[in-house]
């Protein structure tokens, strides 16, 4: 049995995925030296790869925002955008385990600064999630304008919800 979905979920988590990459590069790109000591304060890279990594991954964010919009690319994109998420959740969870929980996470880009939590690990899995769903073949169907406005509704919700987790699980900021 394969998994296939209505395509208004496909492309409401597509596009979902996107501005979350796309965002987070822009931020990362606004404030590199910043970003570089953020990557830095995780202590999970040697520090010759550190500043190395940390222009990079900004390109590889946008490249995964990208590639989700070009069918050719999509199932590589959407395997490097869990991958990403993957490889953030284990860096978080390193430094709880570590105890080091007040480390900016890196993942607030206008500005504000978050310290990493056990919530950000559940969140990075249901990202995960979406980027399955992303994944699986949408049942061939026309779109009509009301699937539009749903993926406009759905997106605006999801970034709400993104929003409002974001402040409702963080109970302090980092100075």
């Amino acid at each position: 049995m394969t998994l296939a979905v209505d395509p208004v979920f496909s492309l409401l988590a597509l596009t979902a995925l996107a501005l979350l990459f796309a965002s987070a590069a822009l931020a990362k790109l606004r404030d590199r030296e910043r970003f570089a000591a953020i990557l830095e304060a995780y202590q999970v890279l040697p520090s010759g790869l550190v500043r190395p990594a940390a222009v990079m991954l900004p390109f590889i964010e946008l490249a995964v925002a990208l590639g989700l919009f070009v069918t050719q690319l999509r199932l590589g994109a959407l395997a490097a955008a869990a991958g990403l998420l993957f490889i953030y959740a284990s860096a978080i969870a390193l430094n709880l385990a570590r105890g080091r929980r007040d480390i900016d996470c890196g993942c607030e880009g206008f500005g504000r600064r978050r310290p990493i939590a056990g919530w950000m690990l559940v969140r990075n899995g249901f990202l995960m999630a979406i980027a399955v769903v992303a994944a699986a073949p949408p049942v061939p169907r026309a779109l009509q304008l009301v699937d539009v406005l749903t993926i406009a509704g759905g997106l605006a919700a999801f970034v709400l919800i993104y929003v409002a987790a974001d402040e409702l699980f963080t109970p302090r900021r980092l100075a």
